[in-house]
Parts: structure tokens; C-alpha cells; sequence
């Protein structure tokens, strides 16, 4: 009877050894090629973890509590900047005060302004309030190329998602198949809920509204709701005394008795203007994850219509 010879067998051994160990490893290494995704809010992150599904890793640098206009750049982000396969910002220059230096200072020429891992989702969007003259700092904070809060519009959600469809199947070729399948599911699933928020929201057609911040002319036109009058007298300037008497006289005048208030903003003069009024002041959602309750983009549409027709309904 043939015998190998013993340093056959243990060559056999440490092949052996070595094809289990590659074995173990495949998980991370699976892991370890799922496309890296960072944006620059949570609600893009939301919309991008529908279509990325398990294909993408993705994490948003701006929490949805903080105002995306003012975010405190950290060391932190530049880690993240620098190993994302593909960035994606709201645009509009929603963020102009603070991420693009950190773009730059990342070192990572994928995500850099025109770079194949760079995407404005603000490009696949409805926007409005565009200003048709010069724009000057005594305007306030007025955004030249639009309003950059078009995601609260459940029709812009869908083409921003079909947006990023697009890139990630431009970038993985191979999972094309996947991030369509989660499109479609995702435009479906969207589709079935508006026809629930656009019924809920129907008997308060025209009904008038103040609010701090101009974040709402998308989802006031989608639910046709009639923003008149703002906390701030210009964006991003504080309220002065004058012009929260004129703001309660003119609410007085056109009964308007719900003011929504963004969450990071100081309820004082709200709560003063509801008091002589007497509206309702409602803290609204602009953002996915600004309450534990609005975790994806469809719970966040959930708890404002919710709090929208409550307070509605007890005000009539």
C-alpha cells in the first residue's frame, strides 16, 4: 500500500488551513465591498437606504434636529468624507457654510464638486422660490438658486430616489438589478401612501398657516396649505418686536390659527404669538430622525400629517 510522503500531507493540511480561513473571511470581505455612502442630511440618507438596501453602507453628517443651514464641522467628518465611495448633498447652498471645506479637506478626489462619487440631489428635484433679481445680504438668508427644502414634497422624494437609482447602478453595475427593484418597491410603497397623507389632508385644503422658517413651500403646495406670514421677517434674521406685532395683527385679521415651528429654534416668540392669537404652535419635522418617531421618510410625512390635522381639527 502507497504511503505520501509526510511533507505531501502537510502541504495538504496548510492548504487545507488556508481555503477554511478564506472561508470565514468572505463575510467581511462581502461587507467590506458594499458601497460606502455619506450625505449631507439625514433625509437623504433615508432616501438612499431605500435604493442602496443592503448593497450600501450609509451615514448622514447632519443630525435631523440640527439646522442644516448651521452644522459645527468636526474632525470626525473628515474620516467619514474620506472613505465614502459617493457623497450626496441637498445643494441649492444648503450647506455652503460648512461642507465644503470639509469636501476639500478629505483628500478624497471621489467626492470632490464633479468627481464621480459627488451628487447634488437638488438636480433631480422641483425647486421653488427661485429669485428673479440680485440677491443681496439685506435680504436675509435667501437661498439664489431656490428653496432647498424640496424633499418635503413626496413627488421630489420619489424622483430624488430614482436619482440615486441611477448613480448607484452607474457605480455597481452588478447589483443594476437590485438598487432598480428597490426603486420601483420604494415609488409603489410611496405611491399608496400620499393617496392616505393626500385624503387625511384634503379637508384642510386652503387652510392658512404661519411658520418660523421658510421650509414648508413644497409640502404646503403638495397639501395645498397657504403660508402667509413667517416668524423671522427675513431668512435666518431674528424676530424683532415690530414685527411680531405686525405678524399677530395680520394673523388676527386672516384667523390664522396654527404656527409651525422648526425644532431647532427657540419657542419664545412663537409661544407669545400663539398666546395673543390663539394658535396652536406644533412643532413640525422638517427632517427625518428629528423625533425618534420619524425614522425613515415615510414616518416623517406620518408625524407632521398627524400633527398637522389634530391641531387643524382643534381649531376650527
Amino acid at each position: 500500500m502507497n504511503q505520501r510522503p509526510r511533507s505531501v500531507c502537510i502541504s495538504l493540511l496548510v492548504s487545507a488551513f488556508l481555503v477554511g480561513l478564506a472561508a470565514l473571511s468572505a463575510g467581511p470581505a462581502e461587507a467590506a465591498s458594499k458601497l460606502k455612502v455619506v450625505t449631507a442630511t439625514t433625509d437623504m440618507a433615508a432616501l438612499a437606504a431605500e435604493v442602496g438596501g443592503d448593497r450600501i453602507e450609509v451615514e448622514s453628517i447632519a443630525r435631523g434636529y440640527q439646522d442644516p443651514h448651521f452644522v459645527e464641522a468636526k474632525p470626525s467628518f473628515l474620516l467619514k468624507l474620506r472613505k465614502a465611495d459617493l457623497l450626496i448633498v441637498v445643494g441649492l447652498q444648503l450647506e455652503i457654510g460648512w461642507l465644503p471645506p470639509l469636501i476639500t479637506q478629505s483628500g478624497n478626489p471621489k467626492i470632490q464638486v464633479g468627481g464621480p462619487g459627488y451628487l447634488d440631489a437638488s438636480e433631480f428635484a422641483e425647486i421653488l422660490e427661485k429669485p428673479t433679481g440680485v440677491v443681496t445680504r439685506a435680504m436675509g438668508d435667501v437661498h439664489p438658486l431656490g428653496n432647498p427644502h424640496y424633499w418635503l414634497d413626496p413627488e421630489n422624494g420619489r424622483r430624488i430616489a430614482h436619482g440615486i437609482m441611477t448613480k448607484l447602478v452607474e457605480m455597481r453595475p452588478s447589483d443594476a438589478a437590485y438598487f432598480q427593484q428597490r426603486w420601483e418597491d420604494f415609488s409603489q410603497r410611496l405611491v399608496a401612501a400620499e393617496k392616505v397623507w393626500d385624503e387625511e389632508m384634503k379637508p384642510f385644503h386652503g387652510r392658512k398657516v404661519v411658520s418660523y422658517h421658510k421650509s414648508w413651500p413644497n409640502f404646503a403646495r403638495h397639501f395645498q396649505l397657504d403660508v402667509v406670514g413667517y416668524i423671522e421677517p427675513r431668512p435666518g434674521i431674528p424676530p424683532s418686536p415690530s414685527h411680531t406685532i405686525e405678524l399677530i395683527q395680520q394673523m388676527r385679521r386672516d384667523h390664522v390659527k396654527v404656527v409651525m415651528v422648526e425644532p431647532y429654534f427657540d419657542l419664545k416668540t412663537p409661544n407669545s404669538i400663539g398666546s395673543a392669537t390663539g394658535a396652536q404652535v406644533i412643532v413640525l419635522l422638517p427632517s427625518v430622525e428629528a423625533e425618534k418617531e420619524a425614522t425613515d421618510y415615510f414616518k416623517l410625512f406620518d408625524y407632521d400629517i398627524a400633527l398637522l390635522t389634530k391641531a387643524f381639527q382643534a381649531t376650527q
